[in-house]
């Protein structure tokens, strides 16, 4: 069980990880990164997936 916090609103998500909402909701709508969503719109976003997807921008994949 994770210590740390793994779920994170969109705004906060974009605060703590420096990715646009833009980006992050496209990566959602990919089904990059998973998500908790209630008629078409996301609550949270899940910070582990979020954290790949930087890394792999940062490296250029």
């Amino acid at each position: 069980m994770s210590l740390s916090k793994t779920w994170y609103t969109v705004e906060e998500a974009e605060s703590k990880f420096g990715v646009s909402r833009t980006l992050i909701l496209k990566w959602v709508d990919e089904g990059l990164v998973r998500s908790e969503q209630s008629e078409r719109r996301v609550h949270v976003v899940n910070g582990d997936d979020l954290e790949l997807k930087v890394e792999e921008l940062i490296k250029g994949k």
